[in-house]
């Protein structure tokens, strides 16, 4: 029967013979959070070591004798030590090969190691979002790949999770790019022209906005105030709200082009969705609310006919909600979002994966659900992250210079077959096979570069850096899990998959390699708590190094010792699913040749 990793409780096992320690030897009772391990520095020999400055004064022992007598009395008295050394006042506990391959053992036969203990928690997470006036970018492939990765690693911590969509297709900017297509389009489609449909609409709002820039130049001379171009998308925003029928047609086909291109997009990067919500189904809810707080007198009407609510005590100031003409402001449709999200699922917790240059837009919106006394307003929490900026400076969609998700993605693949045409030869693979094979290592490149750095930091993005064989990349993991799938091969038709590892002396290359599939778990709860997928992403390239160096420094298959052999080999497999499961918590897919 399988031995649930969990069970071999090692940190508290050692905990509790150190109190042991304590009592017997200076009549100390200690609590466990008292007897505090810190994993053993990489220049010291050792797994765990314990300060034991806190306890000098009250054993009336000097910081280096004390750790002497502690560790020679775990060393005595349990099975859980192979020796000690002393640094100073840190005791450095080195554990024994017995306990490690135990826990090698159970890593192997429990298929769900990593996967921690259901929580009684329901939480939402909106992530992708994009607007309908033009395709997405960059920053948008970060944030999609942060909210994705959020979700897999909160389900593998316990919760029950719902990831979400919000496209946002309605609004100024998207009458922006429907006017420009009403004057210059021409009645160019999609299927006309060749060109992917949320690329075609956004070809429109930078048209608008090279228009608009020109008209207001003009302006500035004739002392005008707003531009024509912007007259005609405010009057068609008004119309659009009014239902009229011409707008509404425009309205529907060049959002379908959109959604068609989207999906394309999504399917390139892997993307799902539990639901996909529509701003155009959730304004006119968002409006009720406004009435609701108005009628409540949190909001008011200024004289200009406009709804607002001051938030001055909050230090946020007054945020209008509804504009003079009636029209909902971005907001508007948040509230109701809000208010439907919570229908659908009675959350726990509610998380918006949005840019941080969005952070007071959510502060104003968690503050009015919570003077609108929303059971969920406490729920509501915005993961915020850094912009991705080029080399040359950052993006800016409005003047057509960004680098967009489909554009990136064929680069990075061309990128891909062109290096690995030129240093690697994989035979036995079709060209379809070997199409999905490049495809498969940009986007771990892509996904492991935007995923790997902390998601509140700012981050420069450098195509090159991400492909490189032998670098702290995606491909590098992707490359390792490879080779361990060819070495399972090799094991399998040799028969050597048939050994079972037994006790063996182990090096600490191998002691530290065990150790780092141990500590799965642990890092799965780190980037739960801390919503940083970063923590997976790091944790996944330390174990492919380990491996790596292990890989270097101690034969496996041709080992003549037939014991060794197997515990090199299972260890070898554990490397390989534990390396598979963080990856895809990263929803980076591993290939099995490269």
């Amino acid at each position: 029967m399988p031995l649930p990793t969990d069970s071999i409780q090692l940190e508290p096992k050692l905990k509790l013979a150190i109190q042991e320690a304590f009592l017997e030897l200076y009549n100390l009772p200690l609590s466990e959070a008292a007897c505090s391990l810190q994993v053993t520095r990489k220049e010291f020999h050792g797994t765990f070591s314990l300060p034991v400055f806190p306890f000098c004064k009250r054993c009336n022992a000097q910081p280096a004798e004390l750790a002497e007598k502690i560790g020679q009395w775990l060393q005595t008295h349990t099975d859980l030590i192979a020796s000690y050394n002393v640094m100073g006042g840190f005791l450095n506990l080195v554990i024994d090969d017995a306990i490690w391959i135990t826990i090698l053992r159970s890593i192997a036969q429990d298929p769900t190691h990593g996967r921690l203990p259901k929580q009684r928690r329901h939480v939402v997470v909106e992530f992708s979002c994009p607007n309908t006036n033009k395709p997405q970018h960059l920053g948008h492939l970060r944030n999609n790949f942060l909210g994705s990765s959020l979700g897999a690693i909160l389900d593998s911590a316990g919760y029950t999770v719902n990831t979400v969509n919000l496209i946002n297709d309605r609004g100024i900017h998207i009458c922006k790019s429907m006017v420009a297509y009403q004057q210059f389009g021409r009645d160019e489609t999609p299927e006309s022209t060749g060109v992917k449909g949320d690329h075609l609409v956004g070809k429109y709002y930078v048209k608008f906005d090279q228009v608009y820039k020109a008209e207001l130049a003009l302006m500035e001379k004739n002392g005008e105030k707003i531009p024509p171009i912007l007259q005609q998308a405010q009057k068609m925003l008004v119309e659009w709200e009014k239902g009229d029928p011409a707008v509404m047609a425009l309205w529907k086909k060049m959002n379908r082009w959109v959604y068609d291109g989207f999906n394309v997009t999504y399917a390139q990067l892997g993307i799902t969705f539990d639901k996909t919500y529509y701003e155009s189904e959730a304004y006119l809810l968002g409006k009720t609310i406004v009435k609701e707080g108005l009628h409540k007198k949190i909001f008011y009407r200024r004289t200009d006919g406009a709804i607002a609510v001051d938030l001055s005590k909050q230090g946020l100031g007054e945020k209008v909600l509804l504009r003079s003409d009636g029209t909902a402001v971005y907001i508007t449709q948040d509230l109701g979002i809000a208010d439907f999200r919570y229908a659908d699922y009675y959350f726990d917790q509610m998380i918006y994966v949005v840019g941080n240059e969005q952070a007071y837009h959510f502060k104003v919106l968690f503050a009015i659900m919570a003077q609108l006394d929303r059971p969920y307003a406490s729920f509501m929490h915005h993961f915020p992250y850094g912009m991705v900026d080029l080399p040359d400076g950052k993006m800016k969609s409005r003047e057509g210079n960004v680098v967009d998700a489909d554009y990136l993605i064929e680069e990075m693949v061309g990128t891909v077959r062109h290096y690995m045409g030129n240093t690697h030869k994989i035979e036995g693979l079709s060209r379809e096979e070997l199409e999905k094979l490049h495809h498969t290592l940009a986007m771990g490149a892509l996904k492991f570069f935007l995923l790997r750095v902390a998601p509140q930091k700012r981050m420069l993005f450098n195509p090159n850096e991400s492909i490189d064989f032998q670098g702290d990349t995606g491909i590098f993991i992707q490359y390792t899990y490879a080779r361990i799938s060819s070495l399972a091969r090799k094991a399998k038709e040799d028969q050597a998959l048939s050994l079972d590892p037994l006790s063996a002396p182990l090096s600490q290359l191998e002691q530290a390699l065990i150790f780092q599939l141990y500590r799965l778990p642990e890092a799965i709860e780190e980037a739960a708590t801390t919503y940083m997928p970063s923590v997976i992403a790091n944790y996944a390239l330390e174990l492919a190094k380990a491996y790596n160096r292990f890989y270097a420094s101690c034969p496996i298959l041709r080992e003549p010792n037939l014991n060794m052999s197997a515990v090199r080999l299972w260890l070898s497999i554990c490397v390989g699913r534990v390396l598979k499961k963080s990856m895809t918590l990263l929803t980076i897919e591993l290939p099995e040749k490269m």
